[in-house]
């Protein structure tokens, strides 16, 4: 039988081998557990943060020799309102994932663990001020944050990507997990966009009610991704990543 255990992927190992290697940084995904249109699983923020994050990690010690423990995914989520309304659409508060981001901070850094890297999928979480306080707290602990969707120009790989369920979360999902990808049921992820033009030119912020945004929860046609181009926009993705990973251990 084929052995399974990564012993990067802590969601599958065990501790007779991680007791025998020594880990530099631990990685972190974390995404929200919500409806993605109407082909794309629930948990697709998590599972393609976990995803990145795994390559990232391997890459990392095949070129540059450092090793990285992916932790669980964490699918827990900031939702706009409007979202709650939607079938098992979860919401957490922000003291929610502060409360959890803290706890898995105090627990890395009682092991003797100093450098963590937030691989996040889901737009609507925010990190910084929980990543600032703990660094009152643990000012010898290295915490770096990143939108895995956004470390590189998307216009550059997809033809018309959007916000939520498009092009290129459907074709990185087609490349990692194509068994949960029902391209023939998707919705058109058609959006209406702000009546205000400065709210339109980003001048201001509010929080979208969904439910007024958009008909299938997507925002941005999937219709044209597929395996390749995720699997392209991936591969360059992770050469960043496990450069960084390789920086967060000499910092």
């Amino acid at each position: 039988m084929e052995n399974k255990n990564n012993p990067r992927d802590l969601s599958v190992t065990n501790f007779g081998t991680v007791r025998q290697r020594r880990y530099d940084v631990a990685i972190l995904p974390w995404g929200a557990t919500e409806p993605h249109n109407l082909h794309l699983p629930y948990l697709t923020d998590a599972l393609l943060s976990q995803a990145v994050a795994l390559q990232a990690a391997s890459v990392a010690a095949e070129r540059f020799g450092v090793e990285a423990m992916v932790l669980p995914p964490v699918a827990m989520g900031a939702q706009n309102p409007g979202q709650r309304d939607l079938p098992f659409c979860i919401h957490y508060r922000y003291d929610t994932q502060r409360a959890i981001l803290t706890d898995i901070v105090g627990s890395l850094a009682h092991q003797g663990i100093r450098r963590l890297l937030i691989v996040n999928g889901h737009g609507g979480n925010s990190f910084k001020p929980m990543i600032r306080d703990l660094a009152v707290d643990y000012p010898d602990f290295i915490i770096a944050v990143s939108d895995w969707f956004a470390v590189l120009p998307a216009k550059e790989y997809f033809t018309n990507p959007g916000d939520h369920a498009d092009e290129l979360e459907t074709s990185v999902m087609m490349h990692f997990h194509p068994e949960l990808v029902d391209i023939l049921t998707a919705g058109p992820g058609a959006s209406r966009p702000w009546e205000s033009e400065e709210l339109r030119r980003k001048t201001a912020w509010i929080p979208r009610n969904w439910l007024k945004v958009t008909d299938d929860t997507g925002i941005g046609d999937p219709s044209l991704a597929s395996a390749e181009k995720g699997k392209r926009y991936v591969a360059d993705c992770v050469e960043r990543y496990a450069a960084l990973i390789r920086d967060l251990k000499e910092m």
